[in-house]
């Protein structure tokens, strides 16, 4: 029985090139999961192997920016020239349905998320070593030296954010850092500030 039953938004941010996105997808295989992925939207052009709707929403800078104007994302970023946002509803609509919904953004946008929603469960991954951070964009093949040096400068100031987090997961192993993730969201469910309201009902015979 869980005596929290609204849903948990579970933010999985840290360096570009980290692996959030393999990560995340490990962490769908794991059996009887209840976990929904938050699709962000961006402004940069899909990657070899990326589809609209599943990976992103790609959308034009003007369409990103009337729904910033419109008050419709959760968060946004803007990063070498390009936008990255959370859409807002699709978000709320799962939380009261009961679904563990799961963003994976940029560590500028969780920091936003972290205002405006604190009761969120704040995920910092971290690569075994920064030698195998630079090893991962650069083994990506999907950007020319300078980007990748913009994107290694960043993850530079990125580590001394850790502290913001609730969790740090170390991406040793990708299916030992879902894992970890798993297990800290079934945790979060246990605490008391999430749980007690139910528990009392409980006590009293009112469930």
């Amino acid at each position: 029985m869980k005596l929290n039953e609204r849903g948990l938004l579970v933010v999985m941010s840290g360096p570009s090139g980290v692996g959030k996105g393999t990560i995340r997808k490990a962490l769908f295989r794991i059996p009887d999961n209840n976990f929904t992925y938050s699709v962000s939207m961006t402004t940069r052009k899909p990657r070899p192997g990326e589809v609209d709707g599943v990976d992103y929403f790609f959308v034009s800078r003007s369409e990103f920016e009337a729904n910033i104007r419109a008050g419709r994302l959760l968060e946004y970023a803007e990063f070498v020239g390009e936008y990255y946002g959370t859409p807002l509803s699709f978000i709320e609509q799962k939380l009261s349905e009961g679904k563990e919904v799961i963003i994976e953004i940029e560590v500028q946008g969780a920091l936003q998320v972290r205002e405006k929603m604190p009761d969120a469960v704040f995920v910092f991954i971290v690569p075994p070593s920064k030698k195998a951070l630079e090893e991962r964009l650069i083994s990506r093949g999907t950007e020319d030296a300078k980007i990748i040096q913009q994107r290694l400068e960043k993850a530079e100031r990125e580590y001394n954010l850790a502290y913001k987090y609730d969790y740090i997961v170390v991406n040793d192993d990708v299916g030992n850092a879902a894992d970890r993730i798993y297990a800290i969201i079934r945790a979060e469910h246990a605490k008391t500030e999430r749980s007690i309201q139910k528990y009392t009902k409980l006590m009293e015979g009112k469930e």
